[in-house]
């Protein structure tokens, strides 16, 4: 004689999916024919939290692509995936999939997984590429300009081929700084969920780069005025940090407007060992820039960073050491009085 199983009932069916969507990283959200939502597990309640069981998906995922998707797979068509798009209350992207239950009365599960990273990450590559090439091709065309002129007009004037070539040094210069620093930016990048193991004396490094920047601070007429107590070990790759503290210490004496520049190591806070504080009295920088200053290639001024020889990617160089250091970057600028970059560091 053949036994039947008991049929599972509407509640430990629901219990049954409900254990597996809990199970699932992404959010999972289970809706019946009216898209009235019977089960969202947690990654969905932490993302979408107006999101509750016997309310409508409407309420928390306004999407007419969504919603389509849901009416079409509802209607008996195959499962479907589209891509959301939220601007508000942030921008967000997620790719949506519609699936139907098999042996339910329209009842459909509906998975996301978020792309938001995704499309950032390929949106400043996008950036980055059109700023690198919009950098060199600037210099790239000033120097193919002075090379046709060479070769024409100017090709038996002695005085003129000797201006042009001096131009053509400076603009060919410019192009390998740049080359220079994104070649440094891109191996940072590689190494930067990698914490360094080495010690280092952030005090004696210190001196040591403002040893460097001596004779460059006499021409522009700044005085470099440095605090730095001995030892002031901590740990870190010291070519990566000199680079740090040379990267401030050229843009003080730039855009300081002469006077002096502080250089000091101090205490540290908020769990940091030592804070070293590279402060300028020249014009300071209009509160808006200021959270901008470490993006790539950002320039408050570009004309004026262009004739000092920047290329726009020194304090997003720095951002970067400073993180892989597990340090932190801190900028306050006020318009008139100067600027003061503070590197936190830890032991």
């Amino acid at each position: 004689m053949l036994v039947l199983a008991d049929q599972p009932t509407p509640a430990q069916r629901l219990a049954s999916l409900a254990g597996f969507a809990e199970a699932l990283p992404d959010p999972c959200i289970l809706i019946d024919r009216r898209a009235v939502v019977r089960h969202c597990n947690a990654a969905a309640r932490r993302e979408f939290p107006s999101l509750v069981p016997g309310g409508l998906l409407t309420l928390a995922l306004r999407s007419p692509v969504l919603l389509g998707a849901i009416d079409e797979v509802r209607a008996g068509g195959a499962a479907r995936s589209v891509e959301l798009h939220q601007a508000v209350p942030n921008e967000t992207w997620y790719r949506a999939h519609v699936a139907p239950l098999a042996e339910t009365e329209g009842e459909l599960v509906l998975t996301l997984h978020n792309l938001t990273e995704a499309k950032r990450t390929d949106r400043l590559r996008a950036d980055f590429i059109a700023n690198a090439s919009h950098e060199l091709r600037t210099p790239l065309t000033s120097l193919v300009g002075f090379i046709d002129t060479l070769l024409g007009p100017a090709a038996n004037d002695a005085a003129a081929r000797q201006r042009f070539l001096g131009i053509m040094r400076q603009q060919a210069a410019r192009m390998s700084s740049l080359i220079d620093d994104l070649l440094s930016l891109s191996r940072i990048e590689m190494r930067q969920h990698q914490r360094p193991t080495g010690e280092v004396d952030v005090a004696q490094l210190l001196r040591e780069v403002c040893e460097g920047f001596e004779m460059r601070a006499a021409e522009a007429g700044v005085r470099l005025a440095i605090t730095a107590p001995a030892p002031a070990p901590v740990t870190g790759d010291r070519n990566e940090l000199y680079e740090v503290f040379e990267n401030l210490i050229d843009n003080a004496i730039k855009y300081g407007g002469g006077g002096q520049v502080e250089a000091v190591v101090g205490e540290g806070r908020e769990g940091f060992a030592y804070a070293v504080a590279i402060t300028d009295h020249g014009a300071g920088i209009a509160p808006e820039h200021v959270p901008r200053l470490t993006e790539r290639f950002y320039r408050v001024d570009a004309d004026s960073s262009r004739k000092q020889k920047g290329t726009g990617l020194g304090l997003a160089i720095v951002k970067h050491i400073v993180n892989r250091h597990h340090g932190q970057l801190r900028i306050r600028s006020t318009p008139g009085v100067g600027t003061t970059v503070e590197v936190l560091l830890n032991r």
